[in-house]
């Protein structure tokens, strides 16, 4: 009896997903070094949206941008895709941009990504979104998790001294302690561990913006990174999360309120008994159908930033998919001169 062939949904529509970072780039490339971060975002937001709506699919915002700075911005619970009856339905989670100071001030690190879980009737959300502004994070490469995995006592573990956690990875990862690269955003309230991650001795790289390039660099392959440690934004945990379920690296998370009236406030909300929890990958980002898109506007550890020469305009993006564990390096090459791309502000093609 012949099976009668399914396709593979999923599969098709990441290259949508890859389309929309894409033209987020390009059209925020215009604002990069300009001083303008929020008319960036606007960009970006406006070409993401504008490639939702011709999307097949039913799409929902599960964790949108914009919270910490009033910026523009996807926002949780907006409808996006066709809606066609049968069109397959997804969780997004996206940061338009990520580093919207650096692009602002013409500096590396920023780009355009979404991730989106294809929505299969599972219970709960699958991609959790956080209802804080930061969370405290570590993020390391496949092997660490491995080591882990085989053995839980390992201090692979955010409450533990950041000293032991360089330790144990050197360790694993068969390096001296000086020549574990620890990267971390460069912020007062990171002060402490990057003290103590210079007593330590081991080499650090300070980010000024980047959140999630920065999270899932310890899991890429041509990343110098081993650990990324500190504290950033929730969202992009979760969209980092992402990433790194499908790239096979880990990441440990935990909320970290910004004072007491923030953490009264989670409590109000049902959230006091996970203030302390340490959230894993896989509880930020659930399932095997987990899609992950990048595209470079400025160059970071994930991917090259954009490049003009002449009419051409070279783009460098990531794709990734949970369930094949497929990492695919995309560089495309865009005809300036006939490139157009489709806005939800104008809801027309135009050209770049």
């Amino acid at each position: 009896m012949s099976m009668e062939f399914q396709p593979d949904i999923e599969r098709q529509i990441a290259f949508d997903f890859l389309r929309a970072t894409e033209i987020a780039a390009l059209n925020t490339l215009q604002w990069l070094g300009k001083g303008e971060k929020e008319l960036a975002d606007e960009a970006a937001c406006d070409a993401i949206r504008g490639m939702f709506d011709l999307t097949d699919m039913c799409g929902e915002v599960a964790i949108g941008e914009g919270i910490k700075d009033d910026a523009p911005g996807l926002f949780k619970g907006e409808k996006v895709g066709t809606w066609r009856p049968g069109a397959p339905r997804f969780e997004i989670a996206l940061d338009p941009i990520d580093g919207t100071t650096n692009v602002a001030k013409g500096m590396p690190n920023s780009l355009s990504c979404i991730a989106a879980a294809q929505v299969n009737g599972e219970s709960g959300p699958c991609l959790l979104d956080i209802p804080a502004f930061y969370m405290k994070k570590l993020a390391y490469p496949l092997a660490v998790r491995k080591a882990w995995l085989a053995d839980p006592k390992l201090p692979i573990d955010i409450d533990a001294p950041v000293s032991e956690v360089i330790d144990v990875t050197a360790k694993i990862l068969g390096k001296d302690v000086r020549d574990v690269l620890v990267c971390a955003l460069d912020r007062p309230r990171n002060q402490q561990l990057i003290e103590e991650i210079r007593r330590k001795g081991a080499a650090l790289r300070l980010i000024q913006d980047g959140d999630i390039a920065a999270a899932l660099a310890p899991a890429m392959r041509t990343s110098d990174i081993d650990l990324y440690v500190g504290i950033g934004g929730a969202p992009e945990a979760v969209v980092s999360a992402a990433g790194l379920r499908c790239l096979g690296g880990g990441m440990r998370a935990k909320i970290w309120p910004r004072d007491e009236a923030e953490r009264q406030s989670l409590i109000k909300m049902g959230w006091g008994d996970r203030i302390d929890k340490q959230f894993m990958s896989r509880d930020l980002a659930r399932g095997e159908n987990l899609i992950f898109t990048a595209t470079g506007i400025s160059t970071s550890p994930l991917v090259q930033g954009v490049s003009v020469r002449g009419s051409i305009a070279t783009t460098h993006s990531l794709l990734m998919r949970a369930k094949s564990g497929t990492v695919r390096f995309v560089e495309s090459h865009h005809d300036l001169d006939r490139k157009t791309i489709h806005l939800r502000s104008t809801q027309a093609e135009r050209r770049i």
